[in-house]
């Protein structure tokens, strides 16, 4: 039996429970009606065999920090004292002399994620907060940006000014 159902907070859960699963929602069965009737609905095409979480309430509004750790040329190790980042995630060096954007390509344990710098680690020490923008890195596009040069993370650097558009997508994309 597949078991689903949305909290009202805005995330959805389900997945096909073993015996002893059913056994255990049997005897939580009054908190899962008291969700149901608190306007929770059960989601259309969750997949069998399968747990799945996901929150589509507000992001929180204080941004994950934390500090560089090692500079190993272009490789970079932060290290966080609270959730680490998703893979693929931009993180940007705080107070560094020019925007330096982190991408996230490894979670290394005990708090530390390994990072792929996006232009120069000269002059990176260790210490120095890194804060993480939620997001992967994107980049502009549309019409507003044929003949124009864009760097990888997506600021022109053509000198013919800012790129007006509203559009932008990420750079690693299905």
């Amino acid at each position: 039996a597949l078991l689903s159902f949305a909290h009202p907070a805005g995330c959805v859960f389900g997945f096909t429970p073993t015996r002893e699963a059913m056994r255990s929602i049997a005897r939580a069965a009054p908190r899962l009606q008291a969700l149901r009737g608190a306007g929770a609905v059960a989601p259309a095409g969750v997949a069998p065999g399968r747990v799945q979480r996901r929150c589509f309430a507000e992001k929180a509004s204080t941004a994950i920090m934390g500090k560089v750790s090692q500079v190993i040329g272009a490789v970079v190790d932060v290290q966080f004292e609270s959730a680490l980042p998703p893979i693929l995630n931009a993180l940007e060096v705080q107070g560094f002399e020019h925007r330096l954007v982190l991408e996230v390509a490894q979670h290394l344990g005990e708090n530390m994620v390994r990072t792929i710098a996006m232009d120069g680690t000269d002059g990176l020490t260790r210490g120095q907060k890194v804060q993480d923008t939620g997001a992967p890195i994107k980049v502009p596009v549309g019409e507003q940006t044929l003949g124009r040069i864009i760097n990888i993370i997506g600021e022109p650097i053509d000198e013919l000014g800012p790129i007006d558009t509203k559009n932008y997508y990420a750079i690693h994309r299905p």
